[in-house]
């Protein structure tokens, strides 16, 4: 089995066009994501831990004959936590956190039952209610955390967790296998975890349940619920629908899910089909964040323009979740749009989650709030994801695990390799150690100062010789037009201390909206890099309900720090009418007259306490039609 296993990261790959590198093979070296992976190791692991102990999550493995403590999903945190620790195991070596898996996966073992099966909450009343009881969605999780384990020991088939999470594949293959129960889970999430599991181990059983589990929904599987089968990707086959709908987490893991499927399988048909339901998406349905998921109700995608800024849902989850999608698909066609929109939404939805302690998240990640929100009690869970302030924990806390596992798996999303070298998908400092297909090794070294400076080095530490092709992406706002390549590449005969170098052009800029998204009309925003801006107003002073910005003088880089941004705008929040409808307001002033207004990152809002924030700014125009 331990040959099997090749990449040490979230994703394995043995089809389409590039072979990803592991954790092992790109360590981030200190800079935004560096900074961040460091803060996930030293704070927030044992942040989401502790929660999961205090409120009795973990306990509930100790005597599942106990009271259930949690929702029902709650399973599928511990899973994801685990999955975390073993990532950052890999990833550091850390003796401390490899006993706390040890430990962990030991409590998991002793609630599973002789057959495989384990669930906390439905332990005594199996599968009979898979729209809502999330079983089949909990292995999902406890299975990537086993291949995490997996891969992070070298091919350790012996260690508990590992076990545990074969025990329980095994038992949804025999449950659900052909013969078996013919049903699938209301939360895809299982789908990519087999996939992965076969790709670790070698066996088949596991990538014919995935597609077994793809080809069964929208049939229908489930039954109706009040919110429409398209809640749970059950209203059309996947391979017959044309957009992303429902609810958006469901959708986007479904959607990863069957593109492993189709990779492993040959399957171009389904393969495009998600390619053509992913541009529709992003085209009509996707937020200038990245961010996925307009509508509250059901947590799910909206029409095509339905992009309402305060309204917005944009789920952290759903934005970890576009991320897995989209690398899977650049793995897959070498197409650098995926990697265009994972950054985008790395740096505007997941940067987003965490509070810049590491000690609170946001759980929807709206682009707009009209009212302060009330800090909330450091020591209680939230039961409302929709707080405007972060919060330490929620009722719901799949967002905080969710990050946990993805900045501990990080360097597994930035490049790849090919049989001509080596590509670099996101621009981060670190370090590159890795072997070609013909057996030669290649060492980078990436220095950069991203977001916050344009200036990238990526240098040559070693090389066994021989021509090898170096790509590094170019993000589209970098490019030179339509034209414009999106990899920067050179080919040749490296030799060590050569380097390829960027400047990439960090100038703020203007951003309109489609006409079509109504919300929005007669808005701009300002981004600057890979960075969306916002205004915030602390305790709403000054006002920015009537904030409007003179777009004749372009965004500028704040003259203190490069983090901020200046724009010319007006106020007149203040100003009151008995009826809010009627004759236009008074003239605006004279281009130019607008008062400097600051901007910060959209990622760093609400740091700082109860504020207001809006991304999309009124643009003030001066021709009146009377």
């Amino acid at each position: 089995m331990a040959d099997t296993v090749t990449t040490m990261g979230p994703v394995d790959w043995t089809g389409g066009r590039l072979r990803p590198l592991g954790i092992d093979e790109v360590r981030l070296t200190g800079g935004f994501w560096g900074d961040r992976q460091r803060l996930n190791g030293e704070v927030i692991l044992d942040h989401c831990q502790s929660w999961m102990e205090r409120l009795g999550w973990i306990g509930n493995f100790r005597d599942p004959a106990a009271p259930h403590r949690g929702r029902e999903f709650s399973d599928s945190e511990i899973y994801k936590l685990l999955e975390g620790l073993s990532w950052e195991v890999g990833r550091t070596g850390d003796a401390e956190l490899d006993g706390r898996v040890t430990r962990l996966a030991e409590t998991i073992a002793g609630a599973q039952d002789a057959d495989g099966y384990l669930n906390t909450r439905w332990h005594a009343n199996r599968y009979a209610d898979l729209e809502w009881g999330h079983e089949l969605y909990c292995y999902g999780h406890l299975i990537q955390a086993g291949v995490a384990r997996l891969r992070a020991t070298g091919g350790d088939a012996g260690d508990q967790l590992v076990r545990v999470a074969r025990r329980a594949a095994d038992h949804v293959c025999r449950e659900f296998g052909q013969g078996g129960r013919d049903g699938v889970c209301g939360h895809p999430e299982i789908e990519m975890a087999l996939v992965e599991l076969f790709r670790a181990t070698g066996e088949e059983r596991y990538l014919e349940q995935a597609r077994l589990f793809v080809e069964r929904r929208g049939r229908p599987a489930l039954a109706d619920i009040h919110l429409g089968r398209a809640y749970f990707q059950d209203d059309q086959p996947v391979r017959g629908a044309r957009v992303f709908r429902g609810h958006a987490v469901r959708a986007l893991y479904l959607a990863a899910g069957a593109v492993d499927v189709a990779v492993e399988t040959g399957d171009d048909e389904l393969l495009g089909a998600v390619i053509a339901q992913w541009e529709r998406t992003v085209a009509a349905r996707t937020y200038l964040t990245g961010g996925m998921g307009s509508r509250h109700s059901g947590e799910a995608f909206g029409e095509d323009w339905e992009l309402p800024p305060d309204r917005a849902y944009a789920e952290t989850c759903a934005g970890i979740a576009s991320v897995m999608l989209g690398w899977r698909l650049l793995l897959a066609t070498g197409d650098a749009r995926y990697a265009d929109l994972a950054e985008r939404t790395l740096y505007n939805v997941v940067a987003a989650s965490a509070a810049i302690d590491g000690r609170a998240f946001f759980y929807a990640n709206p682009l707009q709030v009209r009212v302060p929100g009330r800090a909330p009690d450091p020591d209680a869970e939230n039961p409302r994801v929709e707080s405007p302030l972060r919060a330490p924990w929620f009722s719901v806390s799949c967002c905080p695990s969710n990050l946990v596992r993805t900045l501990a798996g990080f360097g597994g999303y930035v490049a790849t390799r090919d049989d001509d070298g080596v590509q670099l998908h996101q621009i981060v400092p670190c370090t590159v150690d890795t072997t070609l297909p013909d057996g030669r090794r290649v060492g980078l070294r990436v220095e950069t100062g991203y977001p916050w400076s344009g200036a990238v080095t990526v240098r040559v530490e070693h090389t066994d010789g021989g021509p090898w092709r170096l790509a590094v992406r170019v993000p589209p706002w970098a490019r030179d037009g339509e034209a414009g390549r999106p990899y920067e590449v050179a080919e040749r005969d490296w030799r060590p201390g050569e380097e390829i170098r960027l400047e990439l052009p960090m100038r703020p800029r203007w951003t309109r909206p489609d006409p079509r998204i109504d919300a929005v009309r007669g808005c701009v925003a300002v981004e600057r890099g890979p960075l969306v801006y916002c205004a915030e107003s602390l305790d709403d002073d000054p006002p920015l309900a009537g904030l409007r910005v003179d777009t004749s003088t372009p965004p500028a880089d704040g003259e203190a720090d490069q983090i901020l941004v200046s724009v010319a705008a007006w106020g007149d929040g203040a100003q009151t009418r008995p009826w809010p409808y009627g004759e236009p307001p008074p003239a605006p002033p004279a281009a130019g007259a607008g008062r400097p207004a600051t901007l910060v990152p959209y990622h760093l809002w609400g740091n700082r306490g109860p504020a207001t924030m809006r991304v999309w700014l009124p643009e003030e125009t001066r021709t009146r039609v009377t």
